[in-house]
């Protein structure tokens, strides 16, 4: 593997990079990007309530810890047993299915006065690369509503409600309404070098953190290079049949407006015996057509970021690499 590039800002060292998503597409990326700078900043969905942080926030009243803890470890410098540690499911009880990650947050929440506070703390013991931060403390949940008409409440809903109606989803909405931002989630939007946007769910993953009161603002009127990682594949339950510029309309209808100005696409041909698995779900690989999003006014950064493995997924230093040579070159 070539050495990393990196880009040292005068009188500031690392670059300023902040990414926001969730989702196991936002870790992968961040354990890229713990190689080019230490100066990182993840902003991480909280509509989550499906699963093992579904329980918790159930049980315990607590916001889903399942995608804060992801991407804590991705950006974690822990010795491999503390990483199985933490990603350690249960099999069987009354805690079966549940990660001891989650439960190591869902303790640190009960001593702490806030969420976000419980989420830095645990930062601080696995000394991470940067810092995550949920975008809100408010307790949200994410409601779809589909061409025809019908409406489902909770993230862990849309995907079978989407198949029972068989059509596209209109829009997705908070519930509340434009909860708060945590400031210091907007203050890192305002102060970054580079915002990256995604990969992750479309509807479930990057787009609730839009819906945030103040984030989509923010990301707009920073100075920032700004950028979206499309997905590799579309998405069952989400995305089917859905074009690259189908995904970046969504984003700016939902942000109200324009929020950022490329975005990265892989031209790796997914294998055939990987593509199969996905077709069998009715999803596909994601390219983008010339011209296609330069039509909305974004640049497409083509290149080849597939990872090796049975799951279509971004090699997380090629695309570190990659994001970091867009953000080299408009530094020249």
């Amino acid at each position: 593997m070539s050495e990393p590039i990196k880009l040292y800002l005068p009188g500031r060292g690392d670059p300023r990079i902040c990414v926001i998503g969730g989702g196991h597409g936002l870790s992968t990326m961040l354990r890229g990007l713990k190689r080019v700078s230490k100066n990182i900043t993840a902003i991480v969905t909280v509509a989550d309530d499906g699963g093992g942080s579904g329980m918790l926030r159930d049980d315990l009243g607590m916001l889903p810890p399942g995608d804060i803890r992801n991407c804590i470890l991705a950006l974690a410098n822990t010795e491999p047993i503390m990483e199985r540690l933490l990603d350690y499911r249960f099999s069987e009880g009354s805690l079966k299915g549940q990660s001891f990650g989650n439960l190591f947050l869902a303790a640190l929440d009960g001593i702490s006065d806030s969420f976000d506070q419980a989420v830095r703390t645990m930062g601080e013991v696995l000394s991470i690369a940067g810092r995550v931060l949920p975008v809100s403390n408010e307790n949200i949940y994410l409601q779809a509503e589909f061409e025809n008409g019908s409406t489902v409440l909770g993230e862990s809903k849309i995907f079978a409600a989407k198949k029972e109606n068989d059509c596209r989803i209109r829009r997705v909405s908070l519930i509340p309404e434009r909860p708060r931002a945590l400031p210091e989630s907007l203050q890192a939007l305002k102060e970054a070098d580079l915002i990256v946007l995604g990969p992750g769910s479309l509807y479930t993953s990057v787009i609730p953190n839009l819906l945030v009161e103040g984030v989509a603002e923010a990301i707009m009127q920073s100075k920032a290079t700004k950028v979206y990682v499309m997905n590799i594949m579309t998405q069952q339950g989400e995305t089917e049949e859905y074009s690259a510029k189908d995904h970046v309309q969504e984003l700016f209808r939902h942000a109200g407006g324009k929020i950022f100005d490329y975005c990265v696409v892989n031209t790796q041909p997914v294998p055939d015996r990987v593509r199969e698995a996905y077709r069998a779900e009715d999803t596909d690989q994601l390219f983008a057509r010339e011209g296609e999003l330069e039509e909305l006014g974004v640049q497409t950064i083509c290149a080849e970021l597939l990872a090796d493995g049975s799951l279509a997924r971004h090699d997380p230093d090629r695309l570190a690499q990659t994001l970091m040579q867009l953000l080299v070159t408009k530094a020249r």
